[in-house]
């Protein structure tokens, strides 16, 4: 992997962008793509001749908390856009995690990077994903073209599709260099409601009661013996968490009829509003996990189907999105642990350890993925060697 420090260019306009990809392109150069570099080690990128970071575009172009809408240069920090946000009594909906501790990284966390790799937090079970508050973008294909894609609203269907391709893409295909996101109000309060000592497939039957239930569920997790006993949580029995959040006197009746629905998975407590956004945070971070050195997966499956995970493949495991989400820790074999989520359904990435981190793409897929690449970059500038990609 490349110094970031001595190899970095850093462009502070869109132009320069543009002048620097087209001459990688012109004499045959290839390019790492970072924001705040977090994620390089995801999919390493390998080969690439310099590292083009976009930490000098850092740029809030418009914020209009009247309409919901936020833009902004690629590499604005996602601390800086929450501080903003949180001023106006709004939240970035997708509650995006930042994931640098878990990845042992330098640098901050980028808002293009955060939809580079469509990175939602606890919150997607309800808002949904990144890219589904992904509206508008500018960017600079491999070509050294630069495209213009969606608007403010989410009517726009031709750019939002665009921008849902470019959301999971890690950089293959364009450099973002401006978004434009939706944003939604903060919630006034929240609580959460925990279960004690239920074992994984149980715990998923209480997440999948609570989700079922007319509650407005904003977050669902699941934390076995052994997770749930790490710093910081340092618990004695396996925690299940619902968490409840809007005006107070919802939240409060909404409390009171799930843990009605809920009485048969045995003793429930609650945390206030305080505790509660500490707890969330610990999730979406997954800080159990920082100071394991074991490979680390995250694995998304139906969310039915997330408790067989720690049953299909032996390792330690973190249950976000009422089990769609799946982080885990284990030794196995790359391909035994890829077998094993497929059979249920999901798939597989590697964010921590030796291998390939993205799914293989084999077949008509791989097919279909590498003529998007070629119409995007078909010279290979960016990003090469990622996601399987030449």
């Amino acid at each position: 992997m490349l110094d970031l420090a001595a190899t970095a260019e850093r462009p502070k306009t869109a132009a320069e962008v543009v002048e620097l990809v087209a001459d990688a392109g012109a004499v045959g150069r290839t390019l790492e793509v970072v924001g705040g570099g977090t994620k390089r080690g995801i999919g390493a990128v390998r080969g690439a001749d310099a590292v083009l970071s976009l930490g000098g575009l850092n740029r809030v172009v418009d914020y209009a908390p009247e309409e919901l809408v936020l833009t902004a240069q690629a590499g604005v920090k996602l601390a800086t856009l929450e501080k903003l946000v949180a001023a106006e009594g709004q939240m970035l909906p997708f509650e995006p995690p930042h994931l640098a501790k878990l990845l042992r990284a330098r640098g901050h966390a980028t808002l293009g990077g955060a939809l580079a790799a469509n990175l939602s937090g606890p919150r997607r079970i309800r808002a949904g994903a990144a890219r589904d508050h992904f509206l508008g973008l500018e960017a600079v294909t491999g070509r050294g073209e630069r495209v213009k894609a969606g608007g403010r609203v989410v009517k726009n269907v031709t750019g939002y599709d665009l921008c849902k391709l470019m959301a999971g893409s890690w950089g293959t295909l364009a450099v973002l260099t401006e978004v434009t996101i939706k944003v939604l109000p903060a919630a006034r309060t929240e609580l959460t409601i925990l279960l004690f000592g239920l074992d994984d497939r149980r715990a998923g039957e209480a997440m999948t009661c609570a989700l079922n239930a007319p509650a407005e569920v904003s977050a669902a997790a699941h934390l076995p013996p052994s997770t749930a006993a790490r710093a910081p949580l340092k618990g004695e029995m396996a925690v299940t968490a619902i968490r409840l959040d809007g005006f107070a006197a919802s939240v409060a009746a909404r409390a009171e009829q799930l843990l009605a629905a809920l009485k048969g998975f045995g003793r429930a407590d609650m945390l206030d509003a305080e505790h509660s956004r500490e707890f969330w945070a610990q999730v979406r971070e997954v800080e159990a996990f920082h100071r394991d050195p074991r490979p680390l997966w995250r694995i998304s499956v139906p969310p039915a189907a997330g408790w067989r995970v720690g049953e299909a493949v032996p390792g330690e495991a973190l249950y976000d999105w009422g089990g769609g989400l799946v982080w885990l820790l284990s030794e196995a074999e790359p391909a035994a642990v890829r077998a094993a989520v497929r059979a249920l359904g999901g798939h597989a990435t590697l964010y921590r350890g030796e291998g390939p981190a993205f799914e293989p793409l084999d077949g008509p897929l791989f097919a279909l993925t590498a003529r998007v690449k070629a119409a995007f970059d078909p010279k290979a500038v960016l990003n090469p060697g990622r996601m399987g990609l030449a």
